[in-house]
C-alpha cells in the first residue's frame, strides 16, 4: 500500500461520514418532494405497502450511492491536486 493511499484513509473516513449526512438529508427532501410522508417507511412498517417500502429502499440506495461516489471522487481529486498523487 503506497503512502498516498495510507494518508488518504482518515480523509476518506471523514468524507464518508459527511457524505452520509448529506445523503440522508437529500433522500429526506426527495421523499417529501415526490409527495410521500415526511419520513420514509421502515421495512417492518405494517401500515405501508410493499410498493412504497421497496420504492423508498431503491431511492435511498440510489441517493446514497451517488453521493458516496461524488464525495469519494471529489476527495481523491482534491488530494491529487494538493499532493500530485492519486490516492487510489
Amino acid at each position: 500500500m503506497n503512502a498516498a493511499k495510507i494518508a488518504y484513509k482518515p480523509v476518506g473516513l471523514v468524507l464518508g461520514a459527511v457524505g452520509g449526512v448529506i445523503a440522508g438529508a437529500a433522500f429526506k427532501q426527495l421523499w417529501k418532494a415526490i409527495g410521500h410522508d415526511d419520513d420514509a417507511p421502515d421495512a417492518t412498517d405494517r401500515d405501508r405497502g410493499w410498493q412504497e417500502i421497496l420504492l423508498a429502499a431503491a431511492l435511498q440506495g440510489a441517493v446514497f450511492a451517488v453521493v458516496k461516489a461524488a464525495v469519494d471522487r471529489g476527495g481523491a481529486t482534491a488530494v491529487q491536486r494538493l499532493t500530485g498523487v492519486w490516492p487510489g
